[in-house]
């Protein structure tokens, strides 16, 4: 007999999350994976359990950070989200909803909590989406998606002031954890969360008697479950003989639903009413940053020899990376008793070498102290052992190996500025706004309809991840700290991203004729006959060899300066004796840098928090390797790191007035424009090869990702409109799957349908359990493999007229390499032999540009957008088009006048990010299919992507697999005044 109300058991276990854990375990529903710590009174010590900087450890069961942090008593909803220290650490409070809040992100806490008992468990990607879903007895469910407080928790309400939710329709396999649910806990209205993760569905929570907040459809459905439920258990003759509908509801006329606009591209110009975007695929450089550095010293010093041995398990012959702020606090701390307190003049070259040891250990120590700006995101050290002796062993029983020198390497800068944060942040802005065609919104209209499908992928580095944060904070108007934002939305996949190992024999060669072009003064012109981007080493300046002698003395002459306010600061500090002062180490203090140092430049002192010991080390090393005095030699690959400290000092430092430093620039800027070019490859055919091999992953991703938005979208387009609840379509599996397909909605204006019609799910079928058929499945290769799930509209819900429509919405983060490589591979992949004779990618006005263009500089970016053209036939190449566009970046060129403008650029620090450039000529027509010939031998297959791999010690955060996050589809509307009629 069916249950007709909430029964008391098991009911109570509600107010216990372990309990409840337990119980959904009990009867086959996937939760996260967990431990317990229970204590008996606060801040008990528990020997099971150890608490180290990025992970806590349960009975021998590790949870990496992130990880969540849960009271084990039900009603205490104070939950702990804590991050790691490589996105900046922190925690984030989530509560109850206080007027537009859900949550706080506190940057200093990374401690966990000790007053009570509590529930670990690992932090579950969702891409910013939860799942609330309410069930009527075993048969009905309903699902609604909300923006997660996990992300900057900010919550949208509508006039009303309800928060904003949106209806989802949930898999086969969602529906029979519902079922599940509502029986294990003999509760027949019943809320509980669910999280979407790696194609996968958890149950997290279950809340027990609980309503749809703003849902007239929800509560006719409950009438009509409940008068099924009573009249069976009470009536069975008259159950059958009542409709499913509500009276009342027979006749109603349904809802008005809201039109589309349809429109082509803003850029180039608009091929009918009937073209709509599919598909936005954007390659993206990070934003302005601090110049990288690189200090190299051999180390001999016992300390730093054992401390190599403590992190490298005590093996002689292996090396140590050393990144963490734990282990960087350690050789902080060896350093500081290794540096000299004074500073002995030379006295005679014997001792020249000892004294720039001693210099270089002074620098490490300087670094290290910076901790609040140089935090573990962006730097590290690698102890690489060189020599080893023989020992005896300690217990006398044989000998050993012990190194007795190692090669320290310490590496720092790149960081990720306030004005490269503040230009990732505006592009964003930028792209929400002017990518996205349609009735005004844009892209907001999309997300608050559900319609959009968004990835963001980033490289290892640390500027590249924050800069991917940033631009998600402008694009999704989110507010806030940016960790939250990275560990929820942003994907790291270095392999795609990171690296030039596939092609550096090639750019070396392409160095060393560069520098024999450079130094012997070889022409590079070119007949008239041909372009002039055609020549070997072209864009090299005619005098590039009569310019380096003048680069080394305007180096040499800013460099002094340099020097000079460094030995002031350092004769200060060391009075004050500060050298005995320990710093705190604060990363979030640099990840959450918005703003300028005002003091600090109002005091003459650096921008940023580099201090002038470590300016003066950036210049001088600059000076000896740019040019080597004893073998009277340049060295060209220098050139790039001088322009970029030129162009760093010149827009944030400029207040401290370096003389010939704007000299300096210019003749840096010549030679950079140059050389940076052309180490991508000496002349189109080179750059052809290494930028293959350089994005030949990334290159393959793209094509992947604009063949799944073709294939879906002739999907949508070829399936036969019908009122079925969930307008999607039953995979090619067995026949339980098909029947799986039932609906468990029950629509009151469905009348083929009936509530005596839908089957009792008692089965644990394992094909129901992979199955995502309730969504379109995407054939992403790494989709696929990670079996992912899309978040669909619920159209009978829903107050939009094509809720099959969806935009596919991809963002690669990278470094310079990447976009110059990319770009070689777009306008000059005509040139492979398989392809001679055919027209390329992009236009002839277009090469013009970019060869005059020189530098792609920070924030440039490269997009592609796809059209369906719906007016054309599903088999008709010209159903879709693409679209290419590049921009050069943030540009130096407004800081040249002596306008307002400029002044106020030179205020704020920060340059302005220039438009779209259009790649094609006006009215051009680049079908999918011409791109996919014109790129197919120089992309990976889809057949040669590796499987996916989560990193040891990971839960699913930046996991190296290129479809770890689950589809984000932002339900949220992001106009702060947001309806939600349309439930």
């Amino acid at each position: 007999m069916p249950f007709l109300v909430n029964e008391l058991e098991p009911q109570h276990l509600l107010h216990d999350r372990r309990k409840v854990y337990e119980h959904l375990e009990m009867h086959g529903v996937p939760v996260p994976r967990y431990a317990l710590v229970n204590r008996e009174v606060p801040y008990q010590e528990l020997d099971y359990f150890i608490e180290e900087e990025d992970f806590v450890e349960v009975h021998g069961h590790r949870f990496w950070k992130p990880f969540v942090e849960k009271p084990v008593e039900g009603d205490d909803h104070s939950i702990m989200i804590y991050y790691p220290s490589s996105a900046g650490g922190g925690m984030k409070e989530l509560f109850r909803k206080v007027g537009n809040r859900s949550s706080e992100f506190h940057p200093e806490v990374r401690r966990v909590r000790r007053e009570g008992s509590y529930i670990y468990e690992e932090f579950m990607p969702t891409g910013g989406t939860d799942v609330k879903v309410y069930t009527v007895g075993p048969e009905y469910a309903h699902a609604e998606a909300r923006k997660s407080p996990v992300v900057d928790g900010v919550v949208m309400r509508n006039p009303d002031g309800k928060e904003v939710r949106y209806p989802v329709l949930l898999t086969p396999t969602e529906k029979q954890m519902a079922r599940e649910v509502c029986i294990a806990f003999r509760q027949a209205v019943c809320g509980f969360d669910l999280l979407r993760c790696e194609g996968r569905s958890y149950v997290c929570d279950v809340n027990g008697w609980s309503f749809v907040k703003n849902s007239h459809k929800y509560y006719d459905d409950t009438a009509c479950v409940l008068r099924k439920i009573f009249l069976d258990a009470k009536a069975p003759h008259l159950s059958s003989a009542i409709p499913p509908t509500l009276p009342w509801k027979v006749n109603e006329p349904s809802q008005p639903t809201e039109g589309l606009t349809r429109q082509g591209s803003g850029i180039i110009g608009r091929f009918g009413q009937s073209e709509e975007l599919r598909c936005v695929i954007a390659i993206i450089r990070h934003g302005d940053r601090t110049p990288k550095q690189k200090v190299k010293l051999k180390v001999t010093e016992e300390k730093l020899l054992n401390l190599m041995l403590k992190y490298n398990g005590g093996r002689p012959r292996s090396e140590t990376k050393l990144k963490s702020a734990v282990q960087l606090q350690d050789l902080l701390d060896a350093t500081r008793m290794l540096v000299p307190r004074t500073r002995p003049g030379r006295e005679s070259d014997s001792e020249a070498e000892d004294i720039e040891h001693a210099e270089k250990l002074r620098q490490v120590k300087a670094v290290l102290e910076e901790g609040g700006h140089f935090s573990g995101i962006y730097r590290k050290v690698q102890l690489k052992p060189l020599k080893w002796v023989k020992v005896a062993k300690s217990n006398g029983e044989g000998e050993e190996e012990r190194p007795v020198e190692a090669l320290m390497v310490l590496k720092y800068g790149g960081v990720l500025t306030h004005a490269g944060r503040k230009q990732a942040e505006e592009l964003g802005r930028y792209f929400r706004n002017n990518m996205y065609p349609g009735e005004g919104t844009g892209l907001l209209r999309l997300h608050s309809t559900y319609r959009h499908d968004l990835k963001i992928y980033s490289s290892d580095e640390g500027r590249v991840q924050m800069s991917a944060a940033a631009f998600a904070k402008g694009l999704l108007d989110l507010e806030g700290q940016l960790t939250p934002i990275l560990v929820s939305l942003v994907s790291k996949d270095s392999s795609m991203l990171d690296g030039l190992d596939n092609a550096s024999v090639e750019m070396d060669e392409a160095k060393a004729r560069l520098n024999e072009i450079i130094t012997c003064g070889l022409k590079t012109g070119n007949n008239s006959a041909t372009p002039p981007w055609m020549a070997d080493g072209s864009g090299l300046p005619s005098n590039a060899s009569q310019l380096l002698p003048k680069l080394v003395k305007l180096t040499k002459k800013v460099t002094e300066q340099v020097r000079l306010l460094a030995k002031d600061e350092d004769e200060e500090l060391t009075k004050t004796s500060s050298y005995d002062v320990i710093l705190p180490y604060d990363q979030a203090r640099a990840l959450g840098k918005t703003n300028i140092d005002v003091d600090r430049i109002a005091a003459g002192l650096p921008c940023g928090s580099e201090g002038f010991l470590l300016m003066y080390a950036r210049w001088r090393k600059l000076v000896r390797d740019l040019y080597s005095e004893r073998k009277e030699r340049f060295d060209i690959t220098q050139i790039p790191d001088v322009y970029d400290s030129c162009k760093y000092d010149l827009l944030h430092n400029a207040h401290l007035n370096l003389e010939g430093l704007d000299e300096l620039f210019k003749v840096a800027q010549l030679l950079a424009d140059g050389v940076i070019p052309n180490e991508y490859g000496i002349n189109p055919t080179q750059k052809l090869k290494i930028g293959s091999k350089i994005a030949r992953r990334l290159l393959g991703k793209i094509m992947i990702d604009l063949r799944n938005t073709r294939e879906e979208a002739i999907s949508v387009a070829a399936e036969p409109k019908s009122d079925q609840d969930e307008h999607s379509k039953p995979t090619n599996t067995e026949k339980e799957d098909k029947e799986n397909h039932a609906k468990l909605h029950v629509k009151s204006d469905d009348r083929k349908s009936s509530l005596s019609d839908i089957p009792k799910l008692y089965t644990k079928n394992e094909d129901v359990r992979r199955s995502s058929t309730t969504s379109e499945i995407s054939i992403d290769q790494d989709d696929d493999d990670d079996k992912e799930t899309q978040y669909r509209l619920d159209p009978k819900y829903a107050n939009v007229r094509t809720p099959e429509r969806h935009v596919r919405t991809r963002l690669y983060f990278t470094s310079e390499s990447h976009i110059h490589s990319l770009m070689n591979v777009l306008r000059y992949c005509n040139l492979d032999e398989s392809l001679q004779g055919e027209e390329g990618l992009v236009c002839h006005s277009a090469l013009e540009r970019l060869y005059n263009t020189k530098e792609l500089d920070y924030m440039s970016y490269i997009v592609l957008r796809m059209f369906e053209d719906t007016a054309v036939a599903l088999e008709d190449t010209k159903r879709f088009r693409v679209e290419l566009t590049f921009s050069r970046g943030a540009d130096l060129s407004p800081l040249e006048s002596n306008d307002s403008k400029a002044s106020f650029l030179r205020q704020e620090h920060t340059l302005p990010v220039m438009g779209p450039e259009r790649l094609q000529e006006v009215g051009s027509y680049l079908t999918l299919d011409k791109m996919e010939t014109m790129i197919r031998s120089f992309a990976m297959p889809a057949e040669d992507f590796p499987p996916p791999s989560t990193p040891a010690g990971f839960s699913g955060y930046f996991s190296k697999s290129a479809a770890v996050l689950e589809r984000l589809v932002n339900l949220w509307p992001f106009h702060k005044h947001a309806n939600s009629n349309g439930k």
